[in-house]
């Protein structure tokens, strides 16, 4: 060791040097990192209403954090993918979306990583035909139209379901998705729904039903659901057709009649289209038509396979959306008289919410 006082002093001094810079550079680091954590902790520059964005398939992180820089909304895209590559929390899953005020960057990578994406809703309605369906799902721009301009066979094709007819076979219902989903993701998801409920509801069947096979009991549930839209009627409708089935007689369903003129309906029903064969005409066949006609609900299908004990065989339409039976023609005729060939001038078909105060005392 140097004995020369000079140069241990200018040894000393350096050494001071060192670590004064030693620990501002430790300062330092503990502030970038201090600060870093705050940024990463604190909310976004995102507007009151919200934004949101999509991460097409094949983008990455990356391109995302670039375009939330460019709209203002990430002050620091390259200290977020830092983060995410230390946190090993890099994955951006595709799709849509929703950032409100108050997202904070890691939630952010929070959201990208489990893959909370917008999910969007379509409704398939009770007593909607399938194309009524196939034209609700291609009114959405969120929703991939593979299914449109195709032929029915190229449809069921596409579909790649056991049946060999798609009416009546997807259960109406709320359904949510992610945009992008196509058409055949979202029917296949309403068939599954449809069959599985079909099963269940069969095993708990009531006893001596004219059915041969769970699907002849859709086909009734599709009729029982166009007869009427009165919930507390459908057991009742469905006792009728059942023991008109059961006696041998006509079914005489004006809705079969109507899906069995296809484009030919404009809104009415003459006698003569009550008289003209189709498959599916009821007045002009004997039992059930050779699909369902619709898309029937758990109501009409529960109802369908537990029908309402009874003696009635007909019923005609109030005019207030409900229906009048009757055991007997005599009968039926006189109310046809009262409620179809002198019609009020309220006369509508679309029931009350409630069952009216006059059937529940009858």
């Amino acid at each position: 060791m140097s004995s020369n006082p000079k140069k241990r002093k200018g040894l000393n001094f350096w050494v001071r040097v060192f670590m004064v810079l030693v620990v501002v550079g430790l300062l330092g680091a503990g502030v970038g990192v201090g600060y870093s954590y705050h940024w990463l902790h604190s909310p976004m520059e995102v507007p009151a209403e919200g934004r949101v964005y999509e991460l097409p398939t094949g983008q990455s992180l990356s391109h995302l954090s670039a375009r939330l820089n460019r709209d203002g909304v990430l002050e620091y895209p390259r200290l977020l993918r830092l983060y995410a590559r230390l946190t090993e929390a890099t994955r951006a899953q595709a799709g849509e979306y929703f950032l409100q005020p108050g997202t904070t960057p890691v939630e952010l990578l929070g959201m990208l990583n489990r893959g909370d994406t917008v999910l969007h809703q379509v409704t398939l309605v009770e007593g909607w035909t399938f194309q009524q369906a196939l034209t609700a799902l291609h009114a959405r721009d969120t929703i991939t139209p593979t299914l449109k301009g195709l032929t029915a066979e190229e449809q069921l094709q596409r579909l790649d379901l056991d049946i060999e007819h798609p009416e009546g076979w997807f259960f109406p219902d709320s359904y949510r998705y992610t945009r992008g989903t196509s058409d055949v993701e979202i029917l296949r998801k309403a068939h599954r729904r449809m069959e599985s409920l079909l099963a269940e509801l069969w095993e708990r069947r009531a006893v001596g039903l004219p059915y041969e096979s769970p699907y002849e009991a859709l086909i009734m549930a599709s009729i029982v659901e166009r007869e009427t839209g009165a919930p507390w009627e459908r057991d009742e409708i469905a006792g009728v057709f059942v023991r008109r089935l059961d006696k041998g007689m006509r079914l005489q369903t004006d809705p079969t009649v109507i899906y069995g003129m296809g484009s030919n309906y404009q809104g009415r029903i003459t006698r003569r289209d009550l008289r003209t064969p189709t498959p599916y005409n009821t007045y002009t066949n004997h039992g059930l038509p050779p699909t369902p006609i619709a898309l029937p609900g758990k109501g009409a299908l529960e109802a369908s396979l537990n029908p309402l004990d009874g003696e009635t065989l007909f019923f005609v339409a109030r005019g207030d959306g409900t229906h009048v039976f009757s055991r007997t023609l005599e009968e039926h005729n006189r109310a046809v008289r009262q409620y179809q060939l002198q019609r009020r001038e309220n006369y509508r078909s679309t029931p009350p919410a409630q069952p009216p105060e006059q059937l529940l005392r009858d």
